[in-house]
């Protein structure tokens, strides 16, 4: 068992990421690292990601001071994020030298505001995958409310890896 596995901690319904986990495969960092929990991971398929929305988080100073929603454009990368997150935690590869960058988002649409206090339940679905891109559709949802959805593509860029990488040649 090599050391990643033994990090893990099994749960019913598959593996569990906690945010130390998933700072060991995502190079994203506080304030712009916006998934703590990663859950029901279904290798190279899907994924569930959770965000417990906080008042003090420095997005909600200026959107909006009167009414904080955190902004959708955030809610889109924080989905990206977990599917990012179940990407690298799939081919087993961890952050160092490599990078996951957005290439598009379709379909964006937002239902519902997210604010404080609440806690951001999202899933991540993989639509296609041709090396080194990845395709995938993302819900965010309240409780069982659907607050926002969209598909989005990224692609891994770093270190040559045959399972789906890409090095910067292939850019």
């Amino acid at each position: 068992m090599d050391k990643m596995e033994a990090e893990k901690t099994e749960v019913v319904g598959g593996v569990t990421l906690d945010v130390e986990q998933i700072k060991k495969i995502l190079p994203h960092r506080e304030p712009f690292l916006f998934i703590e929990k990663l859950t029901d991971i279904v290798p190279n398929q899907s994924a569930t990601a959770y965000k417990a929305v906080s008042y003090n988080e420095p997005h909600f100073r200026g959107h909006f001071p009167e009414f904080s929603v955190m902004p959708g454009v955030l809610i889109v990368e924080a989905m990206a994020q977990a599917a990012g997150a179940l990407v690298m935690h799939s081919l087993g590869l961890e952050v160092e030298n490599r990078r996951v960058y957005f290439m598009a988002i379709d379909k964006a649409r937002f239902r519902k505001p997210v604010v404080p206090g609440d806690l951001l339940r999202m899933t991540v679905n993989l639509l296609q995958h041709r090396r080194p891109v990845w395709r995938f559709e993302g819900k965010a949802y309240v409780g069982e409310t659907l607050c926002a959805e969209a598909e989005f593509s990224a692609m891994i860029s770093g270190s040559s890896d045959s399972n789906g990488g890409s090095s910067n040649s292939d850019r």
